[in-house]
């Protein structure tokens, strides 16, 4: 059982999940318009 030590990582996890998880909006806020811009630039380009 003394595979995780996360005795360092208690402290500054409730820092550090935010903009964890802001960062992961942000992320997959732009995969959706690449993958938007890509199915547009393809039926532009195919059609």
């Amino acid at each position: 059982m003394r595979e995780f030590s996360d005795d360092n990582d208690l402290p500054s996890e409730p820092e550090v999940g935010t903009p964890k998880f802001g960062r992961l909006l942000i992320v997959l806020a732009l995969a959706v318009l690449i993958i938007v811009a890509v199915t547009f630039g393809s039926e532009a380009y195919f059609s």
